[in-house]
C-alpha cells in the first residue's frame, strides 16, 4: 500500500509517499480501506521529532484519523460492522495510508450526509473537543465557555459542540476574519487577540463574573490570563501548547477561585480509555453530525501525493478548518 512516511527528521520536506507493507486484521482488529485522512499539526510535529507515536503504533507513518470502508475483520472482531461499511475514527498513528488496522470498537459508522473528505475531518477534532468539554471541563447547559485558537480544527469543533449543548460561547483568534466566519458555527463573542484583551472582554460580557470553563489550545502565555478570566470554581482544560509549554501562575489566585486546571491528550491514553471516549462520541456527537447540528469544516483537500504542500499549508496557520489528504487517484 502507499503511505506517507517520515523519511527523516525535518519539516514538510521530510514527508514522502512510499510503498509499505499493508497492516493485517488480526484478533479483534478490522482492516479499513482509507479514502481520506486528516493531516494535523501533530503530524508535522512528529516529522520534526517533537511528538513521537505511542508504543505499538507506527513510528514512521503519521496520521491520527481516517475515513474509509471496512475491508476485512479479524477472527475476534465480533461487533456489528461488516465489509463495505463506511467508518471513521482515531488511531495512534498510521492513518495517512491507504489501509489502517484498529480495534473494531474504535471505528464509528459515518453519517450518510458526510462525504469522505468531510468525514475524515471529524474524528481527531470532534473527539478531542467533545472529551475536553463534556468529560474534562464537565460543561453543563447554560454555562459559558471560552475557547482559545477557535479557528483551528479542535477550536471550531468545540464551539459547535458547546452550542449544541446550549452553552454561550466565547472564542479567541488572531484574525478578525476567522472570528466572523465562526459566527455561523455558533460563536457568540469573538475576541481578536491582536487588538483586544480577552480577560477584559470576558469580564465585561459576564458582569465581572468570568466564565465557568476555558478550553485552551495555546498553553504557556495564556494560562495566567485564563485564571483571571475564570469564574469561581471554574475549570481550565489545556488541550494544546501552540504558544509554548512554560507558564507562570499565581497560586493564590488559583486557591481563591477554587479553580481546577486539567491537562489532557487522547493519543497517549490506554486503548480502553480511547474506546470509552469513542463510544460516548458515537452516542452523543454522531447524531448531531447526522442532523447537521454540528459540521466538520474542511479548509482544503490535497491528494496524498501532495503531502509536502499540504503540510506546509498546515504549518502556515493560514487555513480555516481542517486539511485532509485523499487516497484515491
Amino acid at each position: 500500500m502507499r503511505a506517507v512516511v517520515i523519511a527523516r527528521i525535518g519539516g514538510p520536506e521530510a514527508l514522502e509517499v512510499r510503498d509499505v507493507p499493508r497492516p493485517e486484521a488480526r484478533g479483534d482488529r478490522i482492516l479499513v480501506r482509507v479514502r481520506a485522512a486528516g493531516l494535523n499539526r501533530a503530524d508535522t510535529l512528529q516529522s520534526r521529532g517533537m511528538y513521537p507515536a505511542p508504543p505499538g503504533d507506527p513510528a514512521d507513518i503519521p496520521g491520527l484519523e481516517f475515513a474509509g470502508e471496512v475491508e476485512e475483520k479479524g477472527p475476534d472482531a465480533i461487533g456489528p460492522l461488516r465489509p463495505g461499511d463506511r467508518v471513521f475514527g482515531i488511531v495512534g498513528g498510521g492513518g495517512l495510508a491507504e489501509y489502517v488496522a484498529l480495534p473494531e470498537r474504535m471505528a464509528v459508522p459515518i453519517p450518510e450526509n458526510l462525504d469522505w473528505a468531510a468525514a475524515s475531518a471529524v474524528p481527531e477534532a470532534f473527539l478531542t473537543a467533545f472529551d475536553a468539554i463534556d468529560h474534562q471541563a464537565e460543561l453543563r447547559s447554560g454555562e459559558a465557555v471560552l475557547i482559545h485558537a477557535v479557528g483551528g480544527g479542535v477550536g471550531s469543533a468545540a464551539v459547535q459542540i458547546a452550542k449544541a449543548m446550549g452553552c454561550p460561547t466565547f472564542g479567541t483568534a488572531r484574525t478578525a476574519e476567522k472570528l466572523e466566519r465562526l459566527k455561523e458555527y455558533g460563536l457568540d463573542v469573538g475576541i481578536d487577540t491582536s487588538a483586544e484583551d480577552f480577560v477584559a472582554v470576558v469580564r465585561e460580557r459576564t458582569d465581572g463574573l468570568g466564565v465557568p470553563a476555558i478550553i485552551d489550545h495555546v498553553g504557556g502565555p495564556y494560562l495566567a490570563n485564563d485564571l483571571a478570566a475564570l469564574a469561581t470554581r471554574g475549570r481550565i482544560v489545556v488541550v494544546g501548547l501552540l504558544g509554548g509549554r512554560k507558564a507562570e501562575l499565581d497560586l493564590a489566585a488559583l486557591l481563591a477561585k477554587r479553580a481546577r486546571i486539567v491537562g489532557t491528550t487522547l493519543r497517549a491514553r490506554p486503548i480502553e480509555q480511547k474506546i470509552a471516549v469513542t463510544r460516548r462520541f458515537a452516542d452523543r456527537v454522531v447524531p448531531w453530525l447526522a442532523r447537521g447540528l454540528v459540521r466538520p469544516i474542511v479548509d482544503r483537500a490535497f491528494p496524498i501525493d501532495q503531502v509536502v504542500e499540504a503540510a506546509r499549508h498546515v504549518e502556515s496557520n493560514q487555513g480555516f478548518g481542517k486539511v485532509v489528504l485523499t487516497m484515491d487517484p
